[in-house]
């Protein structure tokens, strides 16, 4: 997939497509970010099951495999975090592993059932996280047919629409896993190593108040202060206003205000 990326200067070129990446990489991450981690894998707010299975099926174009997958391992990241048992952890297995090493091993191929029963107990998760491969293979065929209904050719959609997105898409939500228990302030004294970064936060909607997440995991919520950017929250919240999302969990009151600045 990488390595494929090298076609970009190959195929035809121009500022639409760059776009177009852009809109594909957000949106996308949007289904990181909100789906796999703040929904399924903390549970922070509530869906009905037809938006639930959407969420499902726009974060698993992100090709980072089935949602019952990712939302499992990330409970054990939080439960084991930074110890041996973590399968992620840049302090116990260096920084590359914890980035993608991990991700590609055999020994992460499975997932504990036991930790993901809420939503394994629905059968339409059950069948997209087994046939995961189904989504991104989706979005290619449609971004093959955007480049061609935009005229440039069939090629630059898929690299310009899936592809590169698509591998910055890895890489950006593994730096959460790998820089951002590195990288950064600590606003509170937590049992890990998970840093803040707004940096990572600006590229990740908001993923990048790590070290706050640590803190207080259940929040829908990550960035604690006014400016500490987080664009999956605010438009987890317009959606509330639609009433297509409910229970939005947040912060307790006062959280935060006596904890001090590393």
């Amino acid at each position: 997939m990488h390595l494929a990326c090298f076609g970009a200067l190959f195929v035809h070129f121009n500022w639409w497509l760059v776009l177009a990446l852009a809109l594909s990489y957000t949106v996308r991450m949007f289904g990181v970010t909100a789906g796999y981690h703040r929904y399924f894998s903390h549970r922070s707010y509530k869906l009905g099951r037809v938006p639930q299975f959407l969420l499902a099926f726009l974060a698993q174009t992100s090709a980072q495999k089935g949602v019952l997958w990712w939302a499992s391992h990330h409970r054990d990241h939080h439960r084991h975090s930074d110890s041996e048992q973590d399968a992620h952890s840049p302090k116990q297995h260096g920084f590359w592993h914890s980035h993608v090493g991990w991700i590609l091993s055999t020994a992460h191929t499975g997932y504990d059932g036991a930790n993901i029963k809420d939503f394994s107990a629905f059968p339409e998760l059950r069948f997209l996280s087994k046939h995961h491969w189904i989504c991104p293979w989706l979005l290619g065929v449609f971004a093959f047919k955007m480049g061609q209904w935009m005229g440039v050719g069939g090629l630059a959609g898929l690299m310009w629409i899936f592809l590169l997105p698509t591998v910055l898409l890895w890489h950006g939500t593994f730096t959460i896993n790998s820089l951002c228990h590195v990288w950064g302030s600590r606003r509170f004294e937590t049992t890990d190593t998970s840093r803040n970064n707004a940096i990572l936060a600006f590229l990740t909607l908001g993923e990048g108040w790590h070290n706050n997440h640590h803190a207080y995991q259940a929040s829908c919520r990550q960035g604690l202060r006014w400016w500490e950017f987080d664009p999956t929250y605010y438009a987890l919240r317009m959606l509330g206003w639609l009433r297509i999302v409910r229970d939005i969990r947040r912060y307790p009151k006062g959280f935060g205000q006596a904890s001090s600045q590393a």
